[in-house]
C-alpha cells in the first residue's frame, strides 16, 4: 500500500515538472502580423543604389483597404497584393529600409521569384547573390529571372487568371518549355569553372485586354563573370537546353520535303550526354542526343505505318535539333565567348592535369573547341490513325 502512494506521488511530481517545460503559444506569430513576400525584384537607382522591390501579399488587411504608401497589386479573396520599394547602398541595406516602412514583419518563406532588373544584370548580380545565398531567409528554390528594363514594373502588373505574378511565372518556370533555372543552380553556375551561366529573360507583353499586361519568358539572359553580356531568343534557348540537358517538354513541328502540310512531334524523354577529348592543343567535345517521340499530328498525306517515311521524319528532326543547337554554340562560341554548357566542367572532371595547366587559358581554348553532333531521335509511336484523314484532292 506504502509503495503504491510513493509511486503515484512520484507520477504527479514528474508530471507537474514535465508542464514547466510546455512553451505553448507564447512566441506565435499570427498571419496578420506578417508581410508575406511572393516575389522581388532588384534594379539599379539613377543615384547608383540598389532598390529592393518586393510583391506582398496581405491576408485581410485592416477594413480592406490598400495599405497606406502602397503601390500596385491587385485585390483577391482574403487579401490583396501590393507592392513596396526601398534603395540601400546594399541588398542588405535595403531590405532593413524595407523593413523600416512595413508595420508588419517582412516573411521571405513564401519568396518563388526574384527578378534582376536589365540594368542591374549587366552591372553585376554577383553582390546581391552574395545577400541571397548566406542569408537564412531568401528561399534557395526560388526562380530566377532577368526582365527587360525594370525588375519592379513586372511586379506591378496584375496578371488576369493567377494571382499574382509570382504564381505567373513560376508556373512558366515549371512548364519547362524554357529555362528553369533556382537561386542555388545560379549560385552554382556562378560558381563553377566557366563562371558562366544562363538566366531566363522576362518582358511585359499586352493581354488581348487592352488594360491587362502579363509577363512572359521570351528567351535567355547570358551571364559571364557574374555581368549580363547579352541574350538569345526562344529559338536558341532550346539549343542551349539541349546541350544543357534540359529539354524535359517540347513540340517540334516540320514540314516534310516532298509533300504538302506539316507533322508534329511531341517529346517523351531525351538525353544528352557529352565526351570530352584532348589530343595535344586540340580540345573536341562529342555531344550524343538521344530522343523518343510521339507524333501528334500528322497534316500531310504519308502514310506513317510505313518504315521510310518514319526514317524520312526522323531525319527531318535531327535537322532540326542540330540547327538549333548550332545555333546556340555559335551564339556562345564566337559572339559571347562564354561557357554557359558546362563544357569547362566536363574537360576537368575527365581531364583534371590538363585542365589545371589550361584553365587560367579558358577563354582562348572554348571558342576554339571543336563540336561534333550525334544526334538519335526515334519516333516511337507513331499513332493509330495510320495517315492523314485529309484527302490529297483536299490539300
Amino acid at each position: 500500500m506504502y509503495t503504491t502512494k510513493r509511486k503515484t506521488i512520484l507520477v504527479l511530481f514528474f508530471l507537474s515538472i514535465n508542464t514547466l517545460f510546455l512553451s505553448g503559444c507564447w512566441d506565435r506569430t499570427e498571419v496578420n502580423d506578417l508581410a508575406i513576400i511572393t516575389a522581388a525584384g532588384l534594379d539599379v537607382t539613377d543615384d547608383h543604389k540598389l532598390e529592393l522591390s518586393v510583391n506582398i501579399f496581405v491576408t485581410n488587411p485592416s477594413g480592406g483597404q490598400q495599405m497606406e504608401g502602397m503601390s500596385g497589386g491587385g485585390r483577391g479573396k482574403g487579401g490583396q497584393s501590393i507592392v513596396r520599394s526601398a534603395a540601400g547602398l546594399t541588398m542588405a541595406d535595403a531590405a532593413s529600409k524595407l523593413q523600416q516602412m512595413l508595420p508588419r514583419k517582412v516573411f521571405w518563406g513564401h519568396d518563388d521569384v526574384f527578378i534582376f532588373g536589365e540594368r542591374l544584370a549587366k552591372q553585376g548580380i554577383i553582390e546581391p547573390m552574395e545577400y541571397l545565398t548566406r542569408h537564412h531567409a531568401p528561399r534557395e528554390r526560388a526562380n530566377v529571372f532577368v526582365s527587360k528594363g525594370l525588375a519592379k514594373d513586372v511586379l506591378q502588373l496584375q496578371p488576369p487568371i493567377e494571382r499574382n505574378v509570382a504564381e505567373v511565372l513560376r508556373e512558366l518556370a515549371k512548364s519547362q518549355t524554357g529555362l528553369n533555372i533556382t537561386i542555388k543552380e545560379l549560385a552554382q553556375m556562378l560558381a563553377g569553372k566557366a563562371n558562366a551561366a544562363v538566366i531566363p529573360w522576362v518582358e511585359i507583353k499586352q493581354a488581348q485586354d487592352a488594360q491587362k499586361a502579363i509577363p512572359f519568358i521570351n528567351g535567355t539572359a547570358i551571364v559571364k563573370n557574374g555581368k549580363m553580356t547579352g541574350r538569345v531568343n526562344d529559338y536558341t534557348t532550346r539549343g542551349i537546353m539541349w546541350l544543357r540537358n534540359e529539354v524535359k517538354s517540347a513540340t517540334v513541328t516540320v514540314s516534310p520535303k516532298g509533300t504538302k502540310g506539316y507533322v508534329s512531334f511531341y517529346l517523351i524523354r531525351s538525353h544528352t550526354k557529352l565526351i570530352p577529348h584532348i589530343k595535344g592543343n586540340n580540345w573536341r567535345i562529342a555531344v550524343k542526343i538521344e530522343t523518343q517521340d510521339d507524333i501528334v499530328e500528322n497534316t500531310t498525306n504519308l502514310n506513317l505505318m510505313e518504315p521510310e517515311h518514319t526514317q524520312a521524319l526522323e531525319t527531318e528532326l535531327r535537322t532540326d535539333i542540330e540547327h538549333r543547337v548550332k545555333k546556340a554554340l555559335t551564339q556562345a562560341q564566337e559572339k559571347m565567348n562564354a561557357d554557359i554548357f558546362n563544357f569547362a566542367d566536363v574537360f576537368y572532371r575527365k581531364y583534371p592535369k590538363e585542365w589545371n595547366q589550361a584553365k587560367d587559358r579558358w577563354d582562348e581554348i572554348f571558342p576554339k573547341v571543336k563540336v561534333k553532333l550525334e544526334t538519335n531521335p526515334k519516333v516511337t509511336r507513331p499513332g493509330m490513325t495510320g495517315k492523314s484523314f485529309i484527302k490529297p484532292e483536299q490539300r
